[in-house]
């Protein structure tokens, strides 16, 4: 039997010919996941490192949000020059998409011990929409055809680090890519972000430090996305933290540093609008692990 979906979809979907605006992908774990958000990001953890990350998001909700990305990047061996590469997979009810991108980032280390890096992405993007598998209320002949597209993205980014503190601004998705059905009607167009994230370790004692975040994100005019976090870090091992997300979320954040390579996390997040009776909140586990072929430059702990 085909899935059901409410009618509100229907109707989202009739409004306008360029309704859905498909944006960068969402992470509450964004402090530790840099690389999701910011090519410059690579090679800043001075050895091959993977991340791999599950969303679920709006859970109980049919066709709710959900995201699966992985992340592998490394430092090559004269150290300034990174590479990496992105896999971002995201659906939404009958609408997936899935972006593959390779990465490049030279690094240039300043004189106060810190790190400028510059970085570029380059890859596609791959756009699938299953609209025949809608049960419609009413039948329509715009839902009668499924999609099946590619399209090119770049991106490119600034990143700062040092051991206590890093800021970065990126564009990853800087080709507002359109995605059509037929010559008049325009499915979903990719958005252009404009992202600047940043946080600061701050020492309270031998045991306890503090680390306070934030990513602001500006898209295509619309209202702009504020995320404020705060991490309390015990013994270096254990992060506990707490986000507000100025779009009406609240997440819970836990990871657990269980050597200097290996690192767990895992946020519970809710949503403090008019759907939070409707869904069971958004869950999101990441898994990510630092190899040592070469330790020469290797930072430990790593803090972001």
């Amino acid at each position: 039997m085909k899935p059901k979906y409410i009618i509100a979809l229907h109707l989202l979907l009739s409004v306008s010919s360029s309704i859905f605006a498909q944006q960068q992908a969402t992470f509450s774990q964004y402090m530790f996941n840099g690389l999701a958000i910011n090519p410059a990001y690579a090679g800043s953890q001075g050895a091959l490192n993977a991340t791999v990350l599950s969303r679920f998001q709006n859970v109980g909700l049919p066709g709710a949000p959900n995201t699966q990305s992985l992340a592998v990047h490394t430092p090559l061996t004269n150290e300034r020059v990174a590479v990496g590469l992105l896999v971002v997979h995201d659906k939404l009810s009958v609408i997936g998409q899935t972006g593959v991108n390779a990465i490049y980032a030279y690094r240039i280390p300043t004189l106060s011990g810190g790190s400028f890096s510059m970085g570029i992405q380059a890859g596609f993007s791959s756009y699938r929409a299953d609209y025949s598998s809608l049960d419609l209320y009413q039948s329509d002949a715009i839902f009668s055809q499924d999609v099946r597209q590619t399209r090119p993205n770049v991106g490119a980014g600034i990143y700062y680090s040092t051991k206590m503190w890093y800021a970065g601004l990126s564009m990853p998705h800087m080709a507002n890519n359109i995605f059509q059905r037929g010559n008049n009607f325009q499915t979903v167009y990719q958005s252009v972000p404009l992202i600047v994230s940043g946080g600061y370790v701050y020492e309270i004692n031998r045991m306890m430090k503090i680390m306070p975040n934030f990513l602001f994100k500006y898209v295509d005019k619309r209202a702009v996305e504020l995320d404020i976090n705060a991490n309390l870090l015990f013994d270096d091992v254990l992060w506990v933290g707490v986000s507000y997300k100025f779009s009406n979320a609240l997440n819970w954040l836990l990871q657990v540093q269980v050597t200097d390579q290996l690192r767990f996390g895992y946020s519970y997040s809710f949503t403090t609008g008019p759907i939070r009776h409707a869904e069971l909140g958004s869950h999101e586990a990441m898994v990510s692990y630092r190899f040592r072929y070469f330790s020469k430059g290797i930072i430990t702990p790593r803090y972001f």
